[in-house]
């Protein structure tokens, strides 16, 4: 059956004479044998459409014109089926379909099943498959088989002697004889005498009743598929899991993973996860409760541009480069800031572009080159004895890929001197440079990160110019965690700086900016009168507010506003000089998820001993958000002249006595009386005549 499924190019297959009947037409339908019809498959039996499945329209094509092989009939609307199915059948409007006609596919399917449901000749049903896959693997890590060969014959190692440990081995790598790992292993033999592992040197023949181990290891999925079960019992040494800890943690609350796990990892999880249910052993259907996934970081490819002159020769006629027997021995490379410049147009797949000073150079050297030139090859010597009609009609400019290691930092400027050991590696010795104020340029593309696209950012790199923290938080930073998102180290150091102010909250910074002593209050902030204490009253609503927000952003997965968050509140912080341990200390807390490594230092310059991950989440409290005041517009005559902070309990009547006892109100004023003054508490106030 797998050879069959495989085999797409061998069509074969019998007219059986027999006809069944057509369930809607009551005509007769030919009922052949075909070998890509296959037992596991609905009922075994298919109703073939040649005009929209492939290999229907393989089999009719391939027996057209044989007996009981009708001509394929088109059933959807507008489209030619003559040399292939039409296999995306969304959007296809059927014809040729009695009832169906005119139908948008989806619902003629609909249509279809319940008239057959009306007519009792079926029923509506939905298959799932589950796609196989390879389960040994020809490598070392993974679970181990518990299974010896005897005379070639597989044997159960019995459950009582498990587990079976993978044994030591030289190097993970297959044998010279192309072996798994595992067949560098001196001791991989079982003992059916002793039942236990045992060694048996290379070339000397096995004692009796000792056998070979399965050399293979089980994939990555098998373990994964159910492993979690175990993190909820880790230490316990008579079952995978106690029912008393499954039932406690029962299913995963949140998987985070790409996209191509729900095909994958995800749905063999749910088949393990259900057949131990079934079998007792595991409280719960399904594995895990959400999935997320997460966006892609993407890369920014480099692409280093070539050039070379395209010929016209004679009559106008056009030679591209790779067909004209005359070339110029070396390489010439452009900035592509210069191309920018250039009006630019695709010839032949490729840029072109005309630049009459280049145009000219080229057609310099084609001169120079061919001056003296002497060849036993015609059809050179007639380019060349005519030379005078050759010219240089356009330059083709085509791009290649270059590592990004090789750019000046996060600019699109290329370190020439780093590049010319790569281009001696493929040859390039001969190489002119047409550059830009000094730089050769190249161009960039957002596109999946790959080594094989050689745009991949290294992370031991920007930890070691950035530190872990801001790598970290800069990932987060990039944009939603499920959206797909272009990496630019450019913009890094934003988050480098956040980090260092926050830093310097803690710390004495002199005019130059240089950080000094570690400094911090331990006063009481509400304990200080309002005057004293404005600064860090600000502070505990800076902090409060930052708390309510982090917290719904990490309920949301949205990490990115939290980092933008904390940088609103270390700026206001900054702006307010606050150095209250009441408001930092806190902060500090809800930041260690964040950059954990900057955190755990101030935790113990804080004075504290142990680790900060076991501190408690800080609590956000609504009475230190809570507007007590208001700023209220003053105007006159509806024009705003300045503001007043007033608390917002106050009356209609008090506001209007402390606005009318105002200083600037009287200058105003000029000694006149408004004929009348209109309060709005908590909005504005407007003085009349």
């Amino acid at each position: 059956e797998r050879e069959r499924m495989a085999d797409v190019k061998n069509i074969t297959g019998v007219f059986t004479g027999a006809f069944a009947e057509h369930p809607f037409t009551k005509e007769p339908v030919p009922i052949w044998i075909g070998d890509y019809v296959l037992a596991g498959y609905g009922t075994g039996a298919v109703m073939a459409v040649p005009c929209g499945d492939q290999r229907d329209h393989d089999f009719a094509k391939h027996f057209a014109g044989a007996e009981g092989m009708p001509p394929i009939k088109n059933i959807f609307k507008d489209v030619d089926v003559t040399e292939a199915a039409h296999a995306g059948k969304d959007g296809t409007v059927i014809t040729n379909s009695d009832f169906l006609n005119d139908l948008p596919y989806k619902k003629a399917l609909k249509s279809a099943i319940y008239e057959l449901e009306n007519l009792d000749q079926g029923s509506g049903k939905i298959n799932y498959r589950l796609r196989d896959a390879v389960f040994s693997r020809q490598r070392y890590w993974g679970e181990p088989f518990p299974v010896y060969y005897v005379d070639g014959m597989p044997q159960m190692i019995d459950e009582k002697y498990l587990p079976l440990r993978l044994p030591e081995v030289e190097k993970y790598l297959p044998t010279e004889e192309g072996e798994p790992p595992l067949g560098r292993a001196e001791k991989w033999h079982w003992d059916t005498n002793n039942n236990e592992v045992v060694s048996v040197e290379d070339g000397v023949k096995p004692p009796s009743g000792v056998w070979g181990i399965e050399l293979n290891t089980m994939p990555g999925w098998a373990g994964s598929s159910w492993y979690f079960f175990r993190y909820m019992d880790a230490h316990n040494e008579r079952e995978f899991a106690s029912a008393e800890a499954m039932n406690y943690w029962k299913n995963v609350d949140l998987y985070i993973g790409g996209s191509e796990h729900a095909t994958g990892h995800l749905l063999y999880s749910r088949f393990w996860v259900k057949f131990l249910h079934d079998r007792g052993f595991v409280p719960v259907e399904e594995p895990f409760k959400k999935l997320i996934n997460q966006g892609m970081i993407l890369g920014e490819g480099a692409f280093l541009y070539f050039i070379e002159p395209t010929i016209m020769y004679q009559n106008e006629e056009m030679i591209m480069p790779q067909d004209c027997p005359l070339f110029l021995d070396r390489k010439f490379l452009i900035s592509y800031s210069k191309l920018q410049d250039e009006d630019t147009w695709v010839l032949d797949g490729e840029l072109a572009f005309h630049n009459k000073k280049l145009q000219s150079y080229f057609y310099e050297k084609l001169l120079e080159k061919y001056q003296n030139f002497e060849s036993e090859d015609k059809e050179i010597l007639e380019y060349v004895n005519n030379i005078d009609k050759v010219k240089v009609a356009s330059i083709f400019a085509y791009a290649r890929r270059v590592n990004i290691d090789l750019l000046k930092g996060t600019s699109d400027s290329l370190n020439i001197e780093k590049l010319k050991p790569e281009l001696h590696k493929n040859n390039l010795n001969d190489i002119e440079f047409f550059l830009d104020n000094g730089e050769l340029t190249v161009s960039r593309e957002i596109e999946k990160m790959s080594k094989s696209k050689y745009n991949v950012v290294n992370p031991d790199d920007i930890c070691e110019d950035y530190g872990a923290d801001t790598l970290r938080m800069y990932e987060m930073f990039l944009g939603p965690l499920e959206q797909a998102k272009p990496w630019n180290t450019a913009g890094i150091s934003g988050v480098y700086n956040f980090l260092k102010k926050f830093w310097k909250l803690f710390h004495e910074v002199d005019k130059e900016g240089n950080i000094g002593t570690f400094r911090l209050t331990d006063t009481p902030l509400l304990g200080l009168p309002a005057g004293e204490a404005g600064a860090g009253r600000k502070g505990l609503k800076i902090l409060h507010k930052t708390i309510k927000k982090v917290e719904e952003d990490i309920e949301n997965f949205s990490f990115n506003t939290s980092v933008s968050t904390f940088m609103i509140a270390v700026n206001e912080l900054t702006a307010i000089n606050c150095n209250a341990r009441e408001v930092l200390e806190p902060l500090t807390v809800l930041l260690s998820p964040y950059a954990p490594h900057i955190a755990e230092e101030l935790w113990q310059k804080l004075g504290h001993s142990g680790s900060i991950s076991a501190v408690s989440f800080p609590v956000y409290e609504e009475k230190y958000t809570k507007e007590t005041s208001k700023d209220y517009p003053i105007s006159f005559n509806g024009k705003m002249r300045f503001t007043m902070n007033l608390p917002l309990d106050l009356s209609k009547e008090e506001i209007e006595k402390a606005v009318m006892e105002n200083e600037k109100t009287q200058e105003y004023l000029a000694g006149r009386t408004p004929k009348k003054v209109i309060v709005v508490p908590g909005k504005i106030v407007n003085l009349v005549g």
